[in-house]
């Protein structure tokens, strides 16, 4: 909980004071690569937020937690529901901080809210997909350092403004960070348009967790 309020305090303060600083002293424009620089911050908390529930699911595994949860009032689902609507809770806040106070773009409340809901989605599947290549803490942290790097593919897809960039659009990312460049850049300069890449990104996004999430019940249930 404590690394949870650390975490967007540190990304809210590198993008509203290091980074004009670091610009300043090297003559870095930061204007145009806004929205490559609010989709990295943004990006990289629900991935963060992700790696601790997944790392908690993992260590209740460890301690037959799981299994004492089947034998209790409370049923499994109503348990791992519980954990992944607070960490997708948490995350949002977090991601609406990120993006608010790093102040790389002036966004609306509204857009901000949007594209934090969307972005956290990513948050509850990365937990789960984090239980469902791992059977212990060693092959999580793997699987964790994996998922980081995945972080990359949203923002590289932010070089391409056509038809290539939906290449990346496996990773529910990419969705939200299309969202932030299509707010940073406008509907003209990217390839669909904002509301397009929300409503897409929004179904994908719940699409995907209902599909991990049955995944990793089969598996931890059977």
């Amino acid at each position: 909980m404590r690394f949870m309020l650390v975490y967007p305090i540190l990304f809210g303060i590198i993008g509203r004071y290091a980074l004009p600083a670091i610009a300043e002293t090297s003559d870095f424009a930061i204007e145009p690569y806004a929205d490559f620089i609010l989709a990295v911050l943004t990006m990289i908390t629900p991935v963060a937020f992700g790696a601790l529930i997944g790392f908690s699911i993992l260590e209740d595994r460890d301690d037959n937690i799981i299994d004492s949860v089947n034998v209790t009032p409370l049923s499994f689902n109503q348990f791992m529901s519980f954990r992944l609507i607070m960490v997708f809770i948490f995350s949002f806040a977090a991601c609406m901080f990120v993006i608010w106070f790093s102040d790389i773009v002036a966004l609306s409340w509204g857009k901000i809210i949007v594209v934090a809901a969307i972005t956290s989605l990513s948050a509850p599947l990365t937990g789960l997909i984090i239980n469902i290549f791992s059977s212990n803490k060693i092959e999580g942290f793997a699987i964790m350092k994996l998922m980081g790097m995945i972080i990359i593919l949203p923002v590289i897809s932010l070089i391409f403004t056509d038809a290539k960039e939906l290449f990346f659009g496996i990773v529910p990312a990419f969705w939200p960070a299309k969202m932030i460049s299509a707010i940073v850049r406008g509907d003209d300069l990217v390839h669909l348009s904002y509301n397009l890449y929300l409503w897409i990104g929004l179904g994908y996004a719940l699409f995907s967790n209902a599909i991990i999430y049955r995944i990793f019940n089969r598996k931890i249930v059977g």
